[in-house]
């Protein structure tokens, strides 16, 4: 859809990123159907007002409404794969779960009566582990990265290097025939520090973000074990999945 005024685009994109979280400057001069280069003025004005953030590879929301605006985004597709990954955990597994909505749903469904470990940087998911009374929180330290609500840097990855989980529960921004990707480079390092402590990396994304993209890889398809979805992926995607040995599942399906 074009957009003549500048005024009119610019609240697109706005509109656009809360969707998201993230876009690139080219699926956002695509969508408008303007060049780059306007899509850069655009974005820098928004950035100056502060509705939205530029960074690298493309556009997101201010720290203080990107993890507010995450959250409220489908929510019931993030329900539908918390409630289908935490099946996949015994009652007294020992798990790390990533910063971000969609694996913060995942805590939200683990029963009451579940007795594991629970290995997070992210304050979210410590606070909804207080509704969990028999599960141990172990709190991975560092500074503390508002736009994911989630501590970062050397010191959360030496501390997640010292540990073992059985499942590692990741979020990310996209995910395609190659693998899944995130927006800022500052948390691919503790992402990584996760995923290189555990038996098995199990992905969690709705099925929007197979049609998205973000600048980050976080991990390569092959890495991945299992993929928790709301919807079919593409057909390249599921190519890409059984090719590498990827168990799908898809949540809310017998």
């Amino acid at each position: 859809m074009r957009y003549e005024g500048a005024p009119a685009r610019r609240q697109a994109i706005v509109e656009r990123v809360r969707a998201a979280g993230f876009c690139s400057i080219a699926d956002l001069a695509e969508e408008l159907a303007v060049s780059d280069m306007t899509v850069r003025r655009d974005v820098r004005r928004l950035d100056e007002l502060g509705a939205v953030r530029v960074v690298h590879g493309g556009v997101s929301l201010p720290p203080d409404q990107e993890f507010s605006a995450r959250e409220r985004a489908n929510p019931g597709s993030k329900d539908r794969i918390g409630a289908a990954a935490a099946g996949l955990v015994a009652p007294t597994d020992t798990i790390a779960v990533d910063a971000g909505t969609t694996a913060h749903a995942l805590v939200n469904a683990l029963p009451e009566t579940f007795t594991g470990s629970v290995v997070t940087h992210s304050v979210p998911v410590m606070q909804a582990l207080l509704n969990v009374p028999g599960a141990r929180c172990v709190g991975l330290g560092g500074d503390l990265y508002a736009p994911s609500r989630a501590f970062v840097g050397p010191a959360t990855v030496e501390a997640a290097a010292r540990l073992r989980v059985r499942w590692c529960f990741l979020g990310a921004a996209a995910a395609d025939d190659r693998g899944c990707y995130g927006v800022y480079d500052l948390e691919r390092p503790t992402k990584q520090a996760l995923m290189d402590i555990a038996d098995h990396i199990v992905l969690l994304v709705d099925g929007g973000k197979f049609h998205s993209s973000a600048p980050v890889l976080l991990a390569p398809l092959h890495r991945l074990h299992a993929v928790v979805t709301d919807a079919e992926p593409p057909p390249e995607v599921r190519a890409a999945l059984d090719e590498h040995g990827v168990r799908l599942h898809l949540a809310g399906a017998a």
